[in-house]
């Protein structure tokens, strides 16, 4: 079944399809904790997708099955940092559909994270994890991919 993924990295055009993962995503994570932590609408994340693509805010590279279908995406933004000694990039979003999880999708998403980094000469990759047990294994998967705790909480105050 996975012997035919492409990754490729997706234009403005795909707006709409990766909104549409990130509504499940944003889902999943809603259902795991029990609390309507997002405002998802797919019509605003769309338009703000698109435009994030077109002025090179946002990096995003989506996985399609041989039907061309697409079944995962990891999202990527660069951030400049004295502690980080430069550039680095940030993973938002990474997400695989349920039916293709356990099949080295996620793997090959955070492969071609890595490798997109290394090409604009980020000094590294960060990710943030909610600190709940429902997110274990998603804290092993990027443990087991050389990630390692940092230390601090991430915080956030409206503006």
């Amino acid at each position: 079944m996975t012997a035919n993924i492409t990754i490729q990295r997706v234009t403005a055009d795909d707006s709409h399809e990766v909104a549409v993962m990130v509504g499940e995503l944003l889902g999943e994570i809603m259902n795991a904790i029990g609390i309507r932590a997002f405002n998802f609408h797919l019509a605003e994340t769309t338009a703000r997708l698109k435009d994030f693509l077109n002025r090179e805010k946002y990096f995003v590279f989506v996985a399609r099955d041989d039907r061309g279908s697409a079944i995962g995406f990891v999202a990527l933004y660069e951030s400049h940092a004295l502690y980080a000694e430069g550039s680095f990039g940030t993973i938002p979003e990474l997400y695989v559909r349920p039916e293709y999880r356990s099949k080295n999708i996620g793997l090959r998403l955070l492969s071609q994270a890595k490798s997109f980094g290394i090409s604009r000469g980020w000094k590294r990759l960060e990710v943030t994890t909610p600190p709940l047990p429902q997110f274990d294994k998603t804290l092993a998967f990027y443990e087991r991919e050389g990630f390692s705790i940092t230390g601090g909480r991430k915080l956030k105050v409206a503006l």
